[in-house]
């Protein structure tokens, strides 16, 4: 099963290496990682998408919470949240393919950032599955390169990662 967890660190050099490590050494895979420093410049907040059984995530989360400098753990995955990514995606737009590529931006409420006379460069934020649509959407020849950053989640409501 598909698990969103989300967690604080403190923010120096070679704490993102030692969670990384933590997946390595047990055989575990990261499907996307994201990490950026929060309001606190001090810490940072991390968001790991993997998968695993329910005994698999529940040690990957005990290991986590034994890290030094990792403060607080969240699965996300078990309760209300939110979740998006980002995807830039640059696309060949010649002749009368341009038109039906903005219509195609526009029906997904993607916005195009960048125009050259061969293409277009599209920004979507959205679920994993509207940025797959998108891609199912469009002829993979007009695809000349995508960039996604993977899911970034957030508890809905009451839900809150803070210290």
């Amino acid at each position: 099963m598909r698990h969103i967890i989300s967690l604080l660190m403190v923010n120096e050099a070679g704490a993102l290496s030692r969670v990384a490590g933590l997946f390595s050494a047990r055989g575990y895979n990261i499907e996307s990682l994201t990490v950026a420093p929060t309001e606190d410049l001090t810490l940072s907040r991390m968001t790991i998408v993997t998968s695993g059984s329910d005994a698999v995530i529940e040690q990957i989360n005990k290991q986590l919470n034994k890290l030094v400098d990792v403060i607080a753990v969240l699965d996300l995955s078990e309760g209300d949240h939110l979740e998006r990514e980002l995807m830039l995606i640059k696309l060949k737009a010649e002749g009368e393919d341009r038109e039906e590529l903005k219509r195609m931006a526009d029906i997904f409420r993607g916005r195009i950032i960048d125009v050259s006379g061969t293409s277009y460069t599209v920004e979507l934020t959205g679920s994993r599955a509207k940025l797959d649509n998108f891609i199912a959407a469009i002829s993979s020849d007009l695809i000349l390169e995508t960039v996604r950053t993977g899911a970034s989640g957030i508890g809905r409501g009451e839900r809150i990662l803070k210290i």
